[in-house]
């Protein structure tokens, strides 16, 4: 019997992140939800990773009542979200208490799968959100932020892979967010994972380099059992391969894909629409959807290239570019070899930028370097070079514990600050995790109902 392969689909979360900045309001997709809920996929991403932050700064959403309604008209697949381990959505580590919180809460509005990671792939900054998953009955998936470098090895991942097994994952997740895996690297991975452990293995890629689609051909052949995929409108580029594509050749090597052809052209003409909106307002910009390959040398991925651009251009050193580049991997080499993914990618791009410039090394470093040195990131694959380390800290020594066992609960003193501001808990945590613009946002929303209530009584 053809042995199975699921799909993820991703236009709800990582592929519109990737091309657009995440700027897919609510309703630009809702007439779709009941399609893709009858198409037959493994699960939905649609939360998580910049979908909160976006909903509340640009979109003047609440993002618990997008994931609600999504629930609602999707009540046949697995809704599944992205969350930074200890940083949650954020940036920075919070108190325990606000993450066992938050995943409850994410739950309970309507999560089936949480997907799980660290950006140093340190497992104790993923062991509290695990926990807090599994008590809330999702499915825990955890997750290697993959990259290359000489202690990124086949031994070392599989030694992380059992402690997520042991943690309670009833997936594993392999997350080449920089879509740097190779399909000969990924037969071997997925192989070695296969082989320590019996947990299903989804592999999450990104077309950036153009190397995705052998990738996750090889993957299959070591079989991979899940493959994350977007939809063809919203495909390739910095996004995931297409969806269509990838069940055509599946099932052309005889695989088994439940997916449902008719469902998925009727995903694919109606987002061809709402891309070319975006194509045509210049929010996806040719870019995006163009194969880079500098990031197989440099190891920089593509939101991290634009970002050096960025910095580069507003301090008119656009011709120190290839400098940047090069300065790059000598600075993540430095300090010991951090996955280049939100927030290492933006340290190091930064400080790289910074070498540069100064015509010193580390003459200046940021709060968050500093912070990174100190171990409040958790720890790193490689020890962060020694001389390095105390040029940046001075006499300051670095943790040796747990950063988040240092931090007070946070839950209970900001629902007493909120009280007659907050409607929930929801509301409690969208502050925790983002108060400037939660606070903005409760201000609107008042503001809306006001409106509201004052056009009902004039028109009746």
């Amino acid at each position: 019997m053809a042995r199975k392969v699921q799909f993820v689909e991703t236009v709800l979360r990582d592929a519109n992140q990737s091309l657009i900045a995440t700027r897919l309001p609510y309703d630009k997709f809702e007439p779709m939800l009941p399609v893709i809920d009858k198409a037959g996929y493994y699960a939905a991403e649609c939360w998580g990773g910049a979908t909160f932050d976006v909903c509340l700064r640009y979109l003047h959403e609440d993002p618990w009542e997008r994931l609600r309604k999504i629930r609602a008209a999707m009540p046949n697949t697995k809704l599944q979200m992205l969350l930074r381990g200890q940083n949650v959505l954020g940036y920075s580590h919070y108190p325990d208490d606000f993450v066992r919180l938050f995943v409850a809460k994410a739950v309970e509005n309507g999560i089936d799968v949480i997907r799980i990671f660290d950006a140093l792939n340190d497992v104790n900054n993923l062991k509290v959100a695990m926990e807090a998953t599994v008590e809330a009955g999702a499915i825990a998936s955890g997750t290697i932020s993959y990259t290359t470098s000489p202690v990124h090895t086949h031994a070392n991942y599989v030694k992380m892979v059992k402690e997520l097994k042991e943690m309670g994952a009833s997936t594993i997740c392999i997350k080449d967010m920089a879509g740097i895996m190779g399909p000969q690297e990924a037969y071997d991975l997925v192989s070695a994972i296969k082989d320590a452990v019996d947990l299903p293995i989804d592999l999450h890629t990104h077309s950036t380099t153009g190397l995705a689609f052998m990738t996750y051909l090889k993957a299959v052949e070591a079989g991979v059992d899940i493959i994350d995929t977007a939809i063809s409108p919203f495909s390739g580029g910095t996004s995931q391969p297409a969806t269509e594509t990838m069940a055509y050749a599946l099932r052309q090597l005889g695989y088994q894909v439940d997916l449902d052809d008719t469902a998925t052209k009727t995903m694919a003409d109606y987002f061809k629409g709402v891309r070319d909106g975006y194509i045509a307002d210049g929010t996806m910009m040719p870019k995006s959807m163009a194969t880079d390959t500098q990031c197989l040398t440099y190891q920089v991925p593509g939101g991290m290239l634009s970002n050096l651009l960025s910095q580069l251009k507003q301090m008119n050193a656009l011709d120190r570019f290839d400098e940047a580049l090069l300065e790059t991997p000598k600075v993540r080499k430095d300090l010991g070899y951090p996955p280049l993914v939100t927030p290492t990618s933006q340290m190091v791009g930064v400080q790289a930028v910074r070498n540069v410039l100064d015509g010193q090394r580390y003459k200046t470093v940021s709060k968050e370097i500093k912070a990174y040195c100190r171990g409040e990131y958790g720890r790193t694959p490689a020890p962060i070079d020694p001389e390095i380390q105390k040029q940046i800290l001075g006499d300051e020594q670095p943790l040796t514990g747990r950063y988040a066992d240092s931090l007070e609960p946070i839950v209970e003193p900001t629902r007493k600050k909120l009280e007659g501001i907050a409607r929930s808990d929801e509301d409690v945590l969208s502050y925790i995790a983002f108060p400037n613009l939660a606070e903005k946002f409760f201000d609107e929303r008042k503001q809306r109902e006001e409106n509201e209530v004052t056009y009902t009584i004039v028109e009746g």
